[in-house]
């Protein structure tokens, strides 16, 4: 199934027009024409069925014949993630974290971070296309960048955690991870956070983790975190 997009529309939509980029790909590249069927999510669960009233390269227009609604997960996965010095690393990772089936993403800056500065549509537009092109109908979300010191003073839901790499005493992901539970995990940059950081983060009931036994880059090990999440909640 080939999903399309449109964020505006829900269960009392009759109707609506794609706008004129995405228009132009439906009718001049995919080449479809009146009456053939589309399949649209709006992103928060719901996949509809619609079929073109108007193949239009400027203004495709699509009737809704049908929707199905997509069961909420039991469970939310938040990741906040430091940005890597390499941008499309970090890209990388926010693709496949999108296939995964992460829900909220947050970048933020830690003292060791070297990247500062993000292009945050870019990174809405690569989330975007790795939920279509897996067919997920929910959209994950794309925070602000912030820095980890305001991130800690915003409050979070379920159980919070911190991936490090200091010699201290952490429990494995594994073995704290469990179905059904809400879960906020803190990824450092190169280097790892700062032992300040790290201290701050247990002084906010953040629970310190292990990814595993080998040291993983930034990208990584926020996939190998994503993936134990989605991979012990599936049926």
């Amino acid at each position: 199934m080939q999903l399309f997009y449109n964020p505006t529309i829900d269960e009392a939509t009759t109707s609506f027009s794609f706008d004129k980029e995405e228009s132009k790909h439906i009718i001049k590249v995919l080449r479809k024409k009146d009456s053939d069927i589309l399949h649209v999510t709006n992103g928060l669960g719901l996949l509809f069925k619609t079929e073109i009233t108007l193949a239009s390269d400027n203004k495709c227009t699509v009737q809704i014949l049908s929707f199905e609604k997509t069961e909420v997960p039991k469970y939310k996965l938040h990741l906040a993630v430091a940005p890597t010095k390499m941008n499309d690393r970090y890209e990388w990772f926010l693709e496949k974290a999108a296939e995964i089936g992460i829900h909220e993403i947050t970048p933020i800056f830690c003292d060791r971070s070297e990247r500062k500065v993000i292009n945050i549509e870019r990174f809405e537009k690569i989330i975007l296309s790795a939920m279509k092109q897996c067919n997920q109908m929910f959209l994950p979300k794309l925070n602000p960048a912030i820095s980890l010191k305001e991130f800690l003073k915003i409050e979070q839901t379920g159980t919070l955690l911190i991936a490090h790499c200091e010699e201290t005493n952490k429990k494995s992901l594994k073995s704290v991870v469990i179905p059904n539970t809400d879960y906020t995990i803190l990824i450092g940059p190169e280097g790892d956070f700062s032992s300040k950081e790290i201290e701050l983060a247990l002084e906010n009931n953040y629970i310190p983790v292990s990814l595993g036994e080998t040291r993983l880059r930034t990208e990584t090990a926020a996939v190998v975190a994503c993936h134990s999440v989605v991979f012990t909640n599936e049926d």
